[in-house]
């Protein structure tokens, strides 16, 4: 009962039923607008797909002439394969990937720990050995690609008896400090000596028409410039040299 007897309750405009309807078809519009905005993207979203795995999938299936007509010895492009490398003189065959380089093949698969893995990019000459007796960065050389050519490193330079002169003449001119770029040190030397004895110019050579090379402290530095000491032993470098030179 109400507390003031003539005054006629209302309605607020809140909760009259109109207000309601006008609500009410407010959120069904908005309903019926997400769940077309929903059905639309599912449909699009169903259609992209299916269009990508249809294309992927015909990419995929091999036409069945061809994978009938295919040799049964096929196989991956990037799977090992047995290699045959000549090092020091004595033959090895190893299972190598393709993309396998010299450096790691004489490291990790033959177990010739003598050639060192320095900048691993080619700039410091830590890792070079001889491929048909010229010097080569093995980071950078595929192995596969030194099948059949005879290879070098500095565990084959010595005989049986005595060291190879360009190794004897590091240690009497202390062209070695840490001793970690000197094996790469020694077979760059070694193909250094041979280049010379070739008459090969270098890029400080004075004369070209004069044969053989002027061998000066710079030709030595110049040919030697691929091989860095991080020690600092290029003055017993040059000097262990100009012994090999001599003896040799």
């Amino acid at each position: 009962m109400s507390m003031y007897p003539d005054r006629k309750p209302t309605k607020s405009p809140a909760t009259g039923p109109a207000h309601n309807e006008q609500v009410d078809g407010r959120h069904d519009d908005l309903s019926l607008a997400g769940s077309a905005r929903r059905r639309f993207l599912f449909e699009s979203g169903a259609l992209t797909g299916g269009l990508a795995a249809a294309r992927y999938a015909g990419a995929a299936a091999p036409n069945v002439a061809e994978t009938r007509d295919a040799p049964a010895t096929s196989r991956s492009v990037g799977a090992a394969r047995p290699v045959r490398l000549t090092i020091n003189q004595q033959d090895y065959v190893v299972d190598l990937e393709p993309r396998v380089v010299l450096l790691d093949a004489l490291r990790e698969y033959i177990g010739l720990t003598g050639t060192k893995k320095g900048c691993d990019r080619g700039q410091c000459g830590a890792c070079t050995v001889l491929v048909d007796g010229r010097r080569v960065n093995s980071c950078l050389t595929l192995a596969m690609a030194c099948e059949g050519q005879p290879i070098t490193t500095v565990e084959g330079l010595a005989s049986e008896t005595a060291l190879h002169p360009v190794q004897q003449a590091f240690i009497e001119h202390d062209g070695f400090q840490c001793g970690y770029c000197t094996p790469g040190q020694i077979c760059s030397a070694v193909a250094l000596l041979g280049e010379l004895r070739a008459g090969d110019p270098s890029a400080v050579t004075a004369d070209l028409a004069r044969m053989p090379v002027e061998i000066t402290d710079d030709e030595l530095r110049e040919r030697m410039s691929g091989n860095i000491c991080r020690c600092g032993a290029y003055a017993g470098i040059v000097a262990a040299l100009r012994q090999a030179l001599q003896r040799g």
